[in-house]
């Protein structure tokens, strides 16, 4: 039933059995979380082996003690198994502590206060990124946490809209940067298509130090057998005469233990040196102790896939649930679309517009809680009230039935609402 297209006097009907299945939702005195994109207990336990690791051998190649200081950049071994997934060549790729968020507010941090290797300090100056919507809340906290203004720009499934970003940056010194999650976005699932990577990496700007700030966190992160692929950023950037443009991160946290995983950064030898040179100045060096556990572990780049293939066997099926329950209740109602994302860990669905806040209130009232809406935006501001971000990876794939089951019927119910001005 398309419920917009339903005449006033039809509405009362569905309004009334909609509330009567949330009485019977609230009835059940659920407690369920679609709120963050956290590993499952199941996935994490695919690598307790690195509780035992690396044992006694803790001496590698060329005689180094990892139990020791130094080796900013990180253990080698560990950055050739990433290298070739990540699309950096190993010298040009840093292994680092366990959080690729710590990484990207230092190099926030070091733009403000030391400048980018071609710019002046950023401290002092109007700053500005710019944001693509829906995206990733954390980056936003980021930018609101130095005064840097956020500058919403559409996301589409292929990326950004470039005829938008390209004017902007080109008619605007103060735009600094932009966040992109080029593979499988958080939240929609979004893949930057060859045409927007190269337009990235080549679009002229009116600040020369222009940065892409480049989260490639589910570059890994299948969940279909056909492994998408994107252009390689760096090497695109440096045909165009912008080697020092991407700044790309990535982490293992999503991958082996979420809270001891390990974090990337990579980019021109240029920008490689800068933040060395920066990080120097407060560590003697990472956890190589750590890398050393990751190298034993997964071995090499195929051992690193074959996992991966282990944590999408766990995953699929609870997204395969939630896009099933979706289709088999909103499908052809005319209030709701969703993304159908080929990896990553979350899916995006947009309510009638103006009914995300009631809907995510209506489900927390009925034991299901859900991310803020807005939150996919900068300030938590959605124009339209339409976005919530759905996570499917934590809880089990009954919990995640259920939930998805009792969110329909708050969408369905604050949709009707809306529509009948009740």
């Amino acid at each position: 039933m398309e419920l917009t297209k339903l005449d006033a006097d039809e509405l009362p009907a569905p309004l009334a059995d909609l509330r009567k299945a949330y009485d019977e939702l609230k009835a059940q005195n659920l407690s369920l979380d679609l709120t963050r994109g956290k590993p499952a207990a199941e996935q994490l336990d695919l690598s307790n082996e690195l509780l035992c690791l690396p044992g006694k051998d803790v001496f590698k190649a060329g005689g180094t003690d990892t139990r020791n200081y130094g080796g900013l950049a990180g253990l080698p071994e560990l950055r050739e198994i990433f290298s070739g997934p990540l699309g950096v060549p190993v010298p040009q790729l840093l292994a680092l502590g366990n959080s690729s968020l710590a990484v990207m507010h230092e190099t926030i941090v070091f733009a403000l206060l030391k400048g980018p290797v071609d710019g002046e300090p950023w401290v002092g100056q109007q700053i500005k990124f710019l944001c693509p919507v829906p995206g990733y809340d954390r980056h936003f906290s980021l930018l609101k946490q130095f005064g840097i203004e956020a500058v919403p720009v559409p996301l589409h499934e292929d990326g950004p809209d470039m005829d938008v970003v390209e004017r902007l940056v080109a008619e605007d010194a103060s735009i600094k940067g932009i966040w992109c999650v080029p593979k499988y976005a958080n939240p929609t699932g979004a893949v930057y298509s060859e045409d927007t990577v190269r337009r990235l990496a080549s679009m002229p700007t009116a600040a020369k130090d222009f940065r892409l700030f480049w989260d490639n966190a589910y570059a890994l992160h299948h969940l279909t057998e056909d492994a998408v692929e994107i252009a390689n950023v760096l090497e695109l950037a440096t045909a165009a005469g912008n080697p020092n443009r991407p700044f790309v991160f990535a982490s293992s946290s999503k991958i082996t233990h979420a809270g001891s995983g390990v974090a990337f950064f990579g980019g021109s030898p240029e920008n490689v040196a800068w933040l060395t040179k920066n990080q120097s100045f407060g560590t003697i060096g990472p956890d190589k102790v750590n890398h050393l556990r990751h190298v034993a572990f997964l071995k090499d780049t195929e051992g690193l896939l074959a996992h991966m293939d282990k944590q999408r066997a766990v995953i699929a099926p609870k997204f395969e649930m939630v896009l099933y329950m979706l289709e088999k209740r909103l499908g052809g109602t005319g209030v709701a679309q969703w993304s159908k994302p080929k990896g990553g860990y979350f899916i995006s669905l947009d309510v009638l517009e103006g009914t995300a806040k009631r809907v995510v209130q209506l489900a927390k009232e009925a034991g299901i809680v859900l991310t803020p809406a807005g939150a996919t935006f900068p300030h938590g501001d959605d124009p339209r009230d339409r976005n919530i971000r759905l996570a499917p990876t934590f809880p089990d794939i009954r919990e995640v039935a259920l939930a998805t089951e009792g969110v329909v019927t708050c969408v369905l119910l604050a949709a009707v609402e809306k529509l009948s001005g009740n």
